[in-house]
């Protein structure tokens, strides 16, 4: 596969990125002043904060690899993670809930994986761990945003006393409004992470253009997809819900 060098991108120092931080605590005295949810956000930041660290020294190891089976078994983990968030405003989550989540992420994400990976770029060795890693993350993040938001209107609707296709009609309505908004604002109100990063590397805005094109196609449709596969999954457990309740 053909790839484009461009120039490297500016080191941060410590203390400038330290300046970053200053909307985030704004955030934080905000909710502190107006919720009880403070310390939630600052776990939050300071996970994000320790992720990211560690992931870079991670990453590092992971690029120098030339292991498929390693490759796959951080996309496991990454379904196996996602399946687990993807279920955290749901009441009354069993194991069942989670199997389902877990194959509505792994189905249409690797499928989407493996189309963009092994026939729009056509990596060579299709592992390729620079793009393999980042591409499945993009994907399989989107798509635990969206089955999140489908199983939790999805719950509600159907603690309303909703059949199964009023609820799953509206909840995948639900999910799919961060997706449809993203399409919408794209190129107009945002330019997205990746195709930001390629310009600030010298990467032609055309080019980077292309990628991004890739890469909404490729959120679009495993969000889609995956938030789809769980509400069809869960028709059984919804109608057994509701011959419970009557």
């Amino acid at each position: 596969m053909s790839q484009t060098t461009g120039a490297s991108l500016q080191n941060i120092p410590l203390d400038l990125l330290a300046l970053a931080f200053i909307p985030v605590f704004i955030v934080i005295a905000l909710f502190f002043s107006w919720t009880s949810q403070y310390k939630f956000s600052i776990y939050a930041v300071s996970r994000m904060l320790a992720q990211l660290m560690l992931i870079g020294y991670v990453l590092n190891f992971i690029f120098a690899s030339d292991s498929s089976l390693l490759m796959l078994g951080i996309v496991l983990i990454m379904v196996t993670v996602s399946s687990s968030i993807a279920l955290n405003h749901i009441q009354n989550k069993n194991r069942q809930h989670f199997q389902i989540t877990f194959f509505a992420l792994l189905i249409p994400g690797g499928l989407t994986l493996i189309l963009v990976t092994q026939f729009v770029l056509k990596l060579d060795p299709w592992y390729q761990p620079n793009y393999f890693i980042p591409i499945a993350g993009m994907i399989f993040a989107n798509a635990m945003t969206s089955l999140s938001l489908a199983a939790e209107r999805f719950d509600a609707e159907l603690s309303r006393n909703n059949n199964y296709i009023e609820s799953r009609n509206t909840a995948f309505k639900t999910a799919m409004i961060p997706q449809n908004n993203a399409l919408l604002a794209v190129g107009l109100v945002s330019l997205p992470g990746m195709m930001t990063g390629q310009i600030l590397s010298g990467v032609s805005p055309l080019i980077a253009a292309r990628y991004q094109i890739m890469v909404m196609c490729m959120i679009y449709g495993s969000a889609g997809l995956a938030a789809a596969f769980y509400l069809f999954m869960n028709k059984t457990l919804a109608q057994g819900k509701q011959n419970n309740d009557e």
